[in-house]
C-alpha cells in the first residue's frame, strides 16, 4: 500500500474524529480525501461521501436519540423537502450534467472541475461559519413555531447542495433549526445530525442505480470513520470543543483555497 493510500485511510479516521470532537464538520473533508488521496473520480467521491457521512452521522444520531435530544417532529418537517431534493439531485440531475460544460479560450470547464470548485466554495462558507460562530447558546425550552415556507425553501436548497457535493450541510441546517423552529442549540445540533444521516443515505440510494459501488472499499473506509467518532467522543472530555471548532474552521478555509488553486492551476 502506498503512503498516499495510507494517508487516505487515515483520513477516514480523521473524518470521524472531527465529527466526534465538535459534532460536525468532518464530512467536509470526505470528498477531498477521496479525490486527492485515493484518486477517486469526483462524481463517485461525492456518492461515497454521502454513504460515509450518512453512516457516521447515524451513529451519533442514535446516541442522541437515546438521550432524548432529537426533536423528531421538527426533523421530519425539515427533512421531507431535503430528502426529495437530495434524491432527485443524485438520481437525475448529476447523471445528466454533460462531461464538458463549456470552454473559454481553450480552457475546458468539465463536470468534475465544476463539482470540485462548487465544493470548495461550500468549504469556504462552512469555514466562515465555524470561525465566526457567533450564535447565542440559547438552551431554554421555548415554544417551537414553524415558518413553513422558509423551511421548505431551506430544505430544498440544503438537499440540492448535499446532493451535489456529498457533504452533510450541518452549517446550514443548525442555524435554520434555531431561527426557523426556535430549537435550543443542543437540540438543534442533535436533530441536525439525525437529518444529515437520513438525508445523506437517501441521496446515496439515488447513486446506487447509476454507479458501480466498490462495497469492500466503502465499508472499510466507513468503518474507520465510525471508529474515529468513538475516539473523538472520548477525547471531547479533555479538549475545549469551541476552540477546536474555530481552529478546524481555519483549516477548512485553507483546504478550500487549496482546492480552488489545484483545480484551476492543474
Amino acid at each position: 500500500m502506498e503512503i498516499i493510500e495510507i494517508l487516505g485511510y487515515s483520513g477516514a479516521l480523521l473524518i470521524g474524529l472531527v465529527l466526534g470532537l465538535i459534532g460536525g464538520g468532518g464530512s467536509i473533508l470526505t470528498v477531498p480525501i477521496l479525490v486527492y488521496a485515493l484518486a477517486i473520480n469526483p462524481v463517485t467521491a461525492t456518492a461515497y461521501s454521502l454513504f460515509v457521512v450518512g453512516s457516521t452521522s447515524l451513529v451519533g444520531a442514535v446516541k442522541n436519540m437515546i438521550k432524548g435530544m432529537v426533536d423528531f417532529k421538527t426533523a421530519i418537517i425539515f427533512a421531507i423537502p431535503a430528502f426529495i431534493a437530495v434524491y432527485l439531485t443524485r438520481a437525475f440531475l448529476i447523471p445528466i450534467i454533460p462531461e464538458i460544460l463549456f470552454s473559454i479560450d481553450g480552457f475546458e470547464v468539465t463536470k468534475n472541475l465544476a463539482i470540485m470548485l462548487f465544493f470548495a466554495v461550500i468549504m469556504l462558507l462552512a469555514s466562515i461559519s465555524m470561525v465566526r460562530n457567533n450564535r447565542k447558546e440559547n438552551e431554554e425550552e421555548t415554544e417551537i413555531k414553524y415558518n413553513y415556507p422558509l423551511i421548505i425553501i431551506e430544505g430544498l436548497v440544503v438537499g440540492t447542495i448535499t446532493g451535489i457535493v456529498g457533504a452533510g450541510g450541518g452549517f446550514l441546517i443548525i442555524p435554520a433549526l434555531v431561527l426557523l423552529a426556535n430549537l435550543p442549540m443542543k437540540k438543534a445540533v442533535a436533530t441536525s445530525l439525525f437529518i444529515i444521516a437520513i438525508k445523506s443515505l437517501i441521496g446515496f440510494v439515488g447513486d446506487v442505480q447509476n454507479l458501480a459501488i466498490d462495497w469492500n472499499f466503502l465499508l472499510v473506509f466507513t468503518g474507520l470513520s465510525v471508529i474515529g467518532i468513538f475516539i473523538g467522543v472520548w477525547l471531547n472530555k479533555f479538549i475545549d470543543g469551541k476552540k477546536l471548532k474555530k481552529a478546524f474552521g481555519w483549516f477548512v478555509l485553507v483546504m478550500g483555497i487549496y482546492i480552488i488553486y489545484k483545480e484551476l492551476a492543474g
